[in-house]
Parts: structure tokens; C-alpha cells; sequence
């Protein structure tokens, strides 16, 4: 499927309506929206091969997500597989804020996750996030808002005592990291690696690696 510019999406919106005009806002969010139907659609398309790695249980926890914080998970997954790091600037686009990294490079996202990952070319991390991203989340309460009191966290065992965790759980554990970086986990006796956090309103407000 080839993506619409914004300019293919208003010529298409004024045969339909002369009158229509729209606005370079628009124009802008018609962009975001159609690169990231081209990212997404295979999903949509073949969902056996997306299934999440961790079966039912991962899949029955993401299922009740509300629908904001589903479709920017969502965004972030199907950039994840595409493999290209450049995808993801789609999905931190469609906030209204920069996710918080962790950094004081004052690098833009795409060049610091690059400059994070071991490869070098950002491939770590787009594997990071699909593995994390495969399990369910953890909820936080956040606030007094009845309707967007909650932040969701991935992995959700980065929101577990790492000194007491369940078989279930050091199963998942492993599905994330080495033995050794496990290793060094236990050794802090809290969560030292990638945390990533969405609010119930879709906000992506963070993806760093605790140190």
C-alpha cells in the first residue's frame, strides 16, 4: 500500500468538496496518520504473525489497555518490527511532548537511541522494545482524574520486587535479557534496565534505561 501525502489527502478531500480547505495543521496529523497506517497495516493484515510472544496472558492484559494507550503501544510495536529505528519517530510525533530519555544530550530521539544501542545502528533497541512490549503491563496510579488517572508501564516486572519474583516471572525475566545482565539485576536488588511508560490518554512519557 502506497502512503498519501497530505497534499494527495486534500486534492482527494476537495474533488469530493471544492470548498474543503486544509489547514497546515491538518495537513501535518493527515501525514503522521497515513505513515503510520503503512507501518501498522501488516499487523492488521496478518495478525498471526504479530501474535505476542507471551500468549494469552500477555495478550488478555494488553486487551483491556484503554483504547489511547492501546493505539500508541500499538504505533510503537509495529515501528518496533518494521525495523527501521527511523519508524519511530511516527509515534513520538503524534505526542504533544518529547518522551523522556533519560539523557541531557539534547540529542533528538532517533540519533540517542542510535547512539544507545550496542550495534550501533539501533537495532538493540528495536528488538528491546518488541521483547518488552510482548508482555503485559503494569498499571500506576497517577493523579486524581477519574478518566486518566493511570500510567502503563512495560515490562511490567519493572514495577516488581526483583528479589522476590515468581517462577511465571523470572520465566518472562528471561525472555528480556542475558543471564548475565539478570545477574547484575539481582546484584542492584531493583529495576536496571529499559522502562517504557504510556498514559492512559496515549501520552508516551518515557522510554530510558534505569540505572
Amino acid at each position: 500500500m502506497t502512503a498519501w501525502t497530505g497534499t494527495q489527502l486534500q486534492f482527494a478531500a476537495r474533488r469530493r468538496n471544492p470548498h474543503v480547505h486544509l489547514d497546515p495543521r491538518r495537513q501535518t496529523r493527515c501525514r503522521l496518520l497515513a505513515a503510520l497506517l503503512v507501518v501498522t497495516l501488516p499487523a492488521l493484515v496478518h495478525p498471526a504473525r504479530y501474535a505476542h510472544a507471551s500468549g494469552p496472558r500477555a495478550a488478555a492484559a494488553n486487551a483491556t489497555l484503554p483504547r489511547a494507550a492501546a493505539e500508541m503501544r500499538d504505533a510503537i510495536l509495529g515501528a518496533a518490527r518494521s525495523g527501521r529505528l527511523e519508524d519511530l519517530k511516527t509515534a513520538f510525533e503524534l505526542n504533544e511532548m518529547r518522551p523522556d530519555l533519560g539523557d541531557d544530550t539534547g540529542l533528538d530521539p532517533i540519533a540517542f537511541w542510535r547512539q544507545s544501542s550496542k550495534d550501533g545502528d539501533g537495532r538493540e533497541i528495536l528488538a528491546v522494545l518488541q521483547s518488552a512490549l510482548a508482555l503485559e503491563p503494569a498499571e500506576v496510579p497517577l493523579g486524581r482524574d477519574i478518566e486518566n488517572n493511570a500510567i502503563f508501564v512495560w515490562p511490567y516486572l519493572a514495577e516488581r520486587d526483583v528479589s522476590a519474583l515468581s517462577i511465571e516471572e523470572e520465566a518472562d525475566l528471561a525472555t528480556l535479557m542475558t543471564p548475565s545482565d539478570v545477574a547484575k539485576l539481582k546484584a542492584a536488588k531493583r529495576w536496571v534496565w529499559w522502562r517504557l511508560a504510556i498514559g492512559a490518554d496515549g501520552t508516551w512519557h518515557s522510554f530510558r534505561k534505569e540505572k
